[in-house]
């Protein structure tokens, strides 16, 4: 899966503080993603969490802080999981909610360095962007 489907996955699906060797803690990895993508007011609260306009909930700070380092290392400490949400995340911010899937990529992608990178793992993914 690529490194971007990854990486959403922490943005709804709450993957939080890292540990070391082992990964992104799996606890919320039950969180039915479905609620959440369906709830303009939880999905609206994650993303102004995530864009710095609006306050955070403590699992919503550490999904933010843990933003940065899933960009970077390609998400390698999700969880099989994480990923498979993260596909159904980038999916509907993609198809649904695409104003904040591009202000998403604003912030943490402002370069479009990610963007290169991944591409070619989203277009496999069957995702235009």
């Amino acid at each position: 899966m690529c490194p971007v489907l990854k990486f959403l996955v922490l943005i709804c699906v709450c993957s939080s503080v890292a540990r070391p060797q082992s990964g992104y803690t799996t606890k919320f990895d039950n969180i039915d993603v479905d609620d959440i993508l369906q709830s303009d007011r939880l999905f609206k609260n994650y993303m102004n969490c995530l864009l710095d306009k609006g306050t955070c909930t403590p699992l919503g700070k550490e999904l933010k802080d843990n933003l940065p380092d899933g960009l970077e290392n390609g998400c390698s400490k999700c969880s099989p999981k994480q990923k498979e949400i993260g596909r159904k995340v980038l999916k509907f911010l993609i198809e649904e909610k695409r104003p904040y899937f591009d202000q998403l990529e604003a912030k943490y992608d402002p370069n479009g360095k990610y963007r290169a990178r991944y591409d070619a793992d989203l277009k496999k993914e069957g995702i235009q962007l």
